[in-house]
């Protein structure tokens, strides 16, 4: 929702080796800035920023990006929040789109939530060091626990008193909205008087992955029948626990340095792995995984190790998630502790090395270990032992990815011995489930790409109809692989022409620039290009014209549409998109006076494109032509033949005008 305005103002102010260098200590060398990567573990420099590219490369690992790029992979934030971010860095005011009064009443009511959990996460820390009761009871838990002040602090824990209402009465005397205290679960109506939640418990409070607070888990310190032991925030506007890993804004640099998620049940796992010195942790909070949760972990890394208790609802909470997570496309690993133990325990009784180097000899992979449990259960009742066949099959059929088919291959047979059943067997059924569920898919792809080659197989090429119009000693490729790829180059070259040079003048006798001579020809260019990702540039690109705006190569560069960024990033450095001097002669007008190469690019590939979409017209009409039996429509196929051949014409008579410039 924020405007165009300040975005553009962002994007002029942004110094990208100010920012990386804000993260990464670079040391100057050449025209570009050297420092270690933060995306990966190394001793030896081979990460490069450049500021007048404006980007930055790792040539260890590979990855590459601009600014906002950056603050998205390394700080995992959203495109907007890391507009957000660079509008407080550069004190630009931020000035927002017209909304809807719901969507704007849902955002105001979302800042206000976060403005409460920040009281309240400021309120507990400061009741737990600073009253009598905080430090006797709470602190003296979180001690007991083994837990250091450095720690707590790190952490934000906290502690409500075990008064009614300590914490309603002092967030009320800050003039917060009673409703709003209820809505976050801070607060509760009893006996029709608000009252405190969480008091008497420690508080844990629950990070989003750029550190904002999203609510609260709060653990009760006395042995009670009637009280849960943990109460955690209610759903509301800013948090839905299906989308939310507890301490992910801790372990998320750790995570991506050292390629593997360590997943665990609680909050208290997550601490003391952490205090320890294992950080690449997070906790489920002891509900099964979800499909959010998963692609929160991809987001940093495609290896996942479960850490669970070793009893049986341990082993049935991970087994829960194998498919979801396998689909997701990630490595899964199990690593039971030891019962009566957990992760917390654990790792105070073995330390830190002792645990590293359990859960290296003992995780396992998660197929085959939910294939032996299954096995185990199953017994000799050969009906159960027929339904986990099938079950494997499907899950083994989940690991769909090309670079997975060797681990998939590798899956079926040993699989395939412990169900001791044959391979080829095993293998017919994991394709029949393959083939099922990607069915739909492969239709549609099908369809699409009948799409792209409409005209191309009814009948014969633009370049077999009209070979004086394309280059000339080309059969390497068939006639239609040769009109693509030029095509597609000339379709980037519009693009190009207008980042770079939609602004300039055209023609100086009536003003008009370039944008404006591109947009005011008779023809849709949006229409004239088949390529998705040139439509949605030339989309935007006019949708800012018509508003009076020019979008710079810039504002594209930095595009919040992934693909749109890493497209305009390739065709601003394609120097293989002009066309060969003789073929770019068939297509120019010439010009006279001063600098005009952009003229020339400007009307060869307009003239190509506009030419290119008279000809495929001509194909088309001639097949429906053809195809015609009623004398009347065979007529005006024939008037349409005429025009269009007529236009053809036209255009090529105007080859070889001057433009003064």
């Amino acid at each position: 929702m924020i405007s165009q305005n300040t975005i553009q103002q962002i994007l002029n102010r942004i110094d990208i080796v100010e920012i990386v260098g804000s993260f990464v200590k670079l040391k100057k060398r050449g025209a570009n800035y050297l420092g270690l990567c933060p995306f990966h573990n190394e001793k030896s420099p081979s990460f490069t920023v450049s500021g007048t590219k404006e980007i930055y490369k790792c040539f260890g690992c590979g990855k590459s990006g601009n600014t906002i790029n950056f603050l998205m992979e390394h700080e995992k934030y959203s495109y907007v929040e890391a507009l957000r971010w660079l509008a407080q860095k550069y004190n630009v005011e931020i000035e927002e789109k017209e909304v809807s009064p719901e969507v704007k009443a849902q955002q105001q009511l979302a800042d206000s939530l976060f403005i409460i959990n920040n009281f309240a996460r400021d309120y507990f820390v400061n009741t737990l060091h600073e009253s009598e009761e905080g430090q006797n009871v709470g602190l003296s838990y979180f001690e007991e626990r083994g837990f250091t002040e450095e720690t707590v602090r790190k952490f934000q824990l906290g502690y409500c008193l075990n008064e009614r209402d300590a914490f309603v009465k002092a967030a009320l005397a800050k003039g917060y909205n009673q409703e709003y205290l209820l809505k976050t679960g801070l607060v509760a109506m009893r006996n029709e008087q608000p009252a405190d939640n969480y008091r008497g418990r420690v508080i844990f409070p629950i990070h989003n992955q750029s550190g904002k607070v999203l609510g609260f888990g709060a653990r009760i310190l006395v042995k009670s029948d009637r009280a849960p032991k943990y109460i955690n925030s209610p759903e509301n506007e800013i948090y839905v626990k299906s989308k939310v890993l507890y301490g992910t804004y801790f372990a998320r640099h750790s995570i991506d340095k050292l390629d593997e998620c360590l997943l665990v049940e609680g909050y208290t796992d997550v601490v003391s792995l952490h205090q320890a010195g294992i950080e690449n942790v997070v906790a489920s909070s002891g509900t099964s995984l979800t499909t959010d949760q998963l692609r929160l972990i991809k987001k940093y890394t495609r290896n996942l190790t479960i850490l669970y208790d070793g009893d049986n609802a341990g082993v049935k909470a991970a087994l829960r998630g194998l498919d979801m997570a396998i689909e997701e496309g990630l490595n899964v690993k199990l690593a039971l502790i030891p019962d009566k133990e957990d992760p917390d325990s654990y790792v105070r009784k073995i330390g830190a090395e002792g645990f590293r180097q359990f859960i290296a000899e003992n995780k396992q992979d998660f197929i085959l270990f939910k294939l032996q449990v299954s096995l185990k259960e199953a017994g000799n009742d050969t009906t159960r032992k027929s339904q986990l066949v099938n079950e494997i099959a499907e899950t083994i059929a989940r690991i769909d990815k090309v670079e997975d088919f060797t681990k998939q291959q590798d899956y079926i047979r040993q699989c395939s011995q412990l169900l001791k059943i044959d391979e080829e067997g095993m293998v017919t059924l994991v394709n029949k489930y393959i083939r099922d569920r990607i069915n739909k898919q492969v239709t549609q792809q099908q369809n699409r790409q009948q799409q792209a080659r409409q005209g191309e197989e009814d009948g014969p090429s633009l370049a077999e109809m009209y070979p004086e119009y394309f280059e000339e000693g080309v059969t390497d490729a068939p006639p239609s692989d040769n009109l693509f790829n030029r095509d597609e180059k000339q379709e980037r070259e519009l693009v190009k022409i207008l980042l770079r040079f939609g602004d300039k003048i055209f023609n100086e006798e009536n003003n008009n620039t370039v944008a404006d001579y591109i947009f005011h020809l008779p023809y849709d260019f949006e229409s004239l290009a088949d390529s998705e990702i040139v439509k949605k540039i030339l989309r935007e690109y006019k949708a800012g014209y018509d508003q009076g705006n020019v979008l710079d190569k810039k504002w594209f560069l930095y595009h919040q549409d992934a693909e749109i960024a890493q497209h305009v990033a390739q065709i601003l450095e394609d120097k293989e998109a002009e066309l060969s001097h003789n073929w770019q002669e068939r297509f120019e007008i010439k010009t006279v006076y001063g600098d005009d190469a952009y003229l020339k690019d400007t009307l060869s590939t307009t003239n190509y494109l506009i030419l290119r979409k008279i000809k495929k017209l001509i194909v088309e009409n001639q097949q429906e032509m053809e195809r015609q039996t009623d004398m009347e429509e065979m007529m005006k196929c024939l008037e349409m033949h005429q025009h269009l051949k007529q236009l053809e014409r036209e255009l090529t008579q105007q080859l070889g005008m001057v433009i003064f410039k």
